[in-house]
């Protein structure tokens, strides 16, 4: 008679345990991306975004006649830094815990990819870049009320008279599209970048799940966070709800679709893509420092301290 073996149940991700060094890795990571190439790429890509007829030598030269070299880290401190600080801890965060329970559930390394990053970009949005977000826009803002031969208000002062009138909502404005751009953001980049890494695990006759070196790390996140691009208009069109500037013909209490339409009624398609070709070097930048470098730093961080870091990306 012939025996049946039991069948073995299926191996299950790791349930990881919530560190304050995760928090950490994450605030640290995007502290150094703003503070280096960062913010010189987001301030010439929100530059084209808000004046869409700029194209990318217009908005170099209006960026460097508002301050020279400084001005292309406006709006770095304290903004971008509280940005950076807190939107990264929030994405490592959110994004390992949904990986490891999408990947419960049995998706692949590509799905969850996918999963955790949707899911911790729809957290940064709502967690922490709503009062960074309109800080910038003021910024710019200010800028062009300057351009016009107008003296504008300080950042707090203008900031106080949103809040005054407006209230969390008006601070709060274009949060829906901030949200749709970090979760097909960071889905986009995480996802692209573990596929990238299936590929060139086949590409070096590597085993499934086998480790890549440093630069083949960087080499998946790059292409990950460059092809991540494609949904650029929705930028734009957080860059134009936030925007303050008066235009007559821009519809009142702007939604998503509202604004869609009256950019693409106004500059055509082009003009929904303005601003992407600074859009793909900060995405690409942001990608190899959040996942090329996360893995990189987090496995100096265990060599250092002896702890093991729990974060995935």
């Amino acid at each position: 008679m012939s025996t049946l073996s039991p069948s073995l149940p299926s191996q299950k991700p790791e349930k990881k345990p919530v560190k304050f060094s995760n928090l950490l890795l994450g605030a640290g990571l995007n502290m150094f991306e703003v503070t280096t190439l960062g913010q010189p790429l987001e301030v010439v890509k929100t530059t084209m975004a808000a004046n869409r007829s700029d194209g990318f030598t217009g908005a170099l030269k209006r960026v460097w006649g508002r301050g020279g070299v400084l001005g292309y880290y406006q709006g770095l401190i304290p903004w971008a830094w509280i940005e950076a600080s807190t939107k990264g801890a929030v994405l490592l965060f959110v994004a390992s815990e949904a990986e490891y329970y999408a990947k419960s559930a049995g998706a692949s390394d590509f799905v969850g990819g996918i999963s955790g990053g949707i899911v911790g970009g729809v957290a940064q949005a709502y967690a922490t870049m709503g009062f960074c977000t309109c800080m910038k826009t003021v910024e710019i803002t200010r800028h062009k009320q300057a351009a016009a031969g107008i003296k504008p208000p300080g950042a707090i002062a203008t900031f106080s008279d949103i809040y005054q009138r407006e209230g969390i909502r008006g601070i709060n404005r274009g949060v829906n599209a901030v949200a749709i751009r970090q979760m097909t953001n960071w889905g986009s980049r995480f996802g692209l970048s573990r596929l990238a890494e299936q590929g060139i695990r086949k590409a070096t006759g590597k085993e499934e799940g086998a480790k890549l070196g440093a630069m083949e790390k960087i080499l998946a996140s790059g292409l990950g966070g460059g092809l991540s691009a494609w949904n650029q208009p929705i930028e734009v069109i957080r860059v134009e709800m936030q925007s303050k500037t008066e235009d007559p013909n821009r519809p009142k209490n702007l939604t998503v679709g509202k604004t869609f339409r009256y950019i693409y009624g106004s500059n055509g398609l082009k003009g929904l893509y303005r601003g992407v070709t600074p859009r793909i070097g900060l995405g690409v930048w942001q990608t190899i420092c959040m996942v090329g470098m996360g893995d990189i730093a987090k496995e100096a961080v265990e060599k250092l301290t002896g702890d093991k870091v729990t974060a995935k990306h």
